[in-house]
């Protein structure tokens, strides 16, 4: 694990109330961030990947995690709506699974760490619902940040 930032939690108010963090006087910059998850599947279930009746689970991860980076901000109360100038999200086969990255992109005041990692997880959770007929088994791990760009905090990178 990393070690914790030195700020203090900016989404709470003096009183300790949860609040959405006012970006208002923030400048513009470009960020990015890059979120990973691996979905851990059984040798059958990779076999069976590119015959699933439902259509190429893969691809439609794809298009779940573009649309759910799109819609963070109605999931996650405190994250603010954001417009995005970039989502990318692969899903690739790997040893023992499928590889989940989501990059996404923006010009403005506050981050996409969120919008990444939603992305991620959602890719995640959607490879999950289109192989579960074949094994209730299946294990979604290792949902993390792997690198973010811009902001007042800088630049991170796990790597």
């Amino acid at each position: 694990m990393s070690e914790p930032g030195t700020g203090a939690l900016s989404h709470y108010d003096e009183k300790g109330r949860a609040r959405m963090v006012d970006v208002s006087g923030k400048t513009d910059t470009r960020r990015t961030a890059t979120a990973t998850a691996f979905v851990e599947l059984s040798p059958a279930v990779l076999a069976a990947l590119p015959a699933n009746p439902k259509g190429n689970p893969l691809e439609v991860a794809r298009f779940a995690g573009i649309q759910a980076a799109k819609r963070t901000s109605e999931l996650i109360p405190m994250c603010h709506p954001l417009s995005l100038s970039h989502v990318d999200v692969t899903a690739e086969v790997a040893e023992g699974g499928v590889r989940i990255t989501a990059t996404v992109a923006t010009v403005g005041p506050t981050g996409v760490e969120m919008e990444a990692l939603t992305a991620a997880s959602i890719a995640a959770l959607t490879v999950y619902d289109m192989t579960k007929a074949l094994d209730k088994a299946i294990v979604i791990r290792d949902l993390r940040l792997e690198a973010k760009t811009g902001g007042k905090s800088g630049d991170f990178s796990r790597a």
